[in-house]
């Protein structure tokens, strides 16, 4: 699933887009925006992996409000105004969308997101971590599992322990679904760790991690 957000001043674009991404079976929408400056501290609270973004936008555009951003999601830049498409692929947008936009287009778009997506989880077998001030490049491989710990979280590494300044929601736009799922509001687990399945609870190295309710039906079919 692509966590996503849309932002676009306009309630008639908004309502289109809100419309196709509910529609999409690979899409799940995080957050609406209209305006920029909105998008800017919100997109920070409550990261994703993908924007629809509207260039032409009033007291900051599109195109500069990407160009802000510290942590960049993969964009698909929206407009009524073709002038903008060069400023938006030099910016290594997805794709571009004009208005009004058909369902049709809009599924290609996704498509060219889901491979893309695909080639960067292929390509990355690491992730990096900040312990204190430190780096740490971290295999996948490595990883047992993440566990929210009040305002920090636990790696659990297969001989080791690090405990990290990040929260759960950032992670999960890091991190590949391919291999990481959710099971709970407190744990991201590999998938490719877990031994057992046994109630509400999963073994992974030598620990029993819960299955909240909401995660169990996604973590019987990522498993499976």
């Amino acid at each position: 699933m692509i966590k996503c957000a849309i932002i676009d001043d306009e309630p008639l674009s908004m309502d289109v887009l809100r419309q196709f991404v509910k529609d999409h079976p690979d899409l799940e929408l995080v957050s609406e925006y209209k305006d920029a400056l909105e998008a800017m501290s919100g997109l920070e609270k409550e990261p994703v992996e993908l924007v629809l973004l509207d260039i032409n936008m009033p007291k900051l555009s599109g195109i500069n409000f990407y160009k802000a951003l510290v942590n960049k999601p993969m964009v698909i830049f929206t407009t009524a105004y073709p002038e903008f498409a060069l400023d938006g692929f030099e910016l290594n947008a997805v794709d571009y969308l004009m208005k009004p936009i058909a369902f049709e287009r809009f599924l290609q778009a996704i498509q060219k997101v889901k491979d893309r997506k695909s080639t960067i989880e292929e390509v990355a077998d690491h992730i990096m971590l900040k312990v204190d001030k430190k780096l740490y490049r971290v295999l996948y491989n490595d990883i047992l599992l993440f566990e929210a710990f009040g305002d920090y979280v636990k790696v659990h590494l297969k001989d080791q322990v690090l405990i990290i300044t990040h929260t759960m929601k950032k992670l999960l736009t890091e991190l590949p679904n391919s291999i990481f799922i959710r099971t709970h509001k407190s744990f991201i687990v590999n998938k490719t760790k877990v031994e057992f399945i046994e109630g509400n609870q999963l073994k992974i190295g030598d620990q029993l991690v819960a299955i909240g309710q909401v995660y169990r039906e996604g973590v019987l079919n990522a498993l499976n």
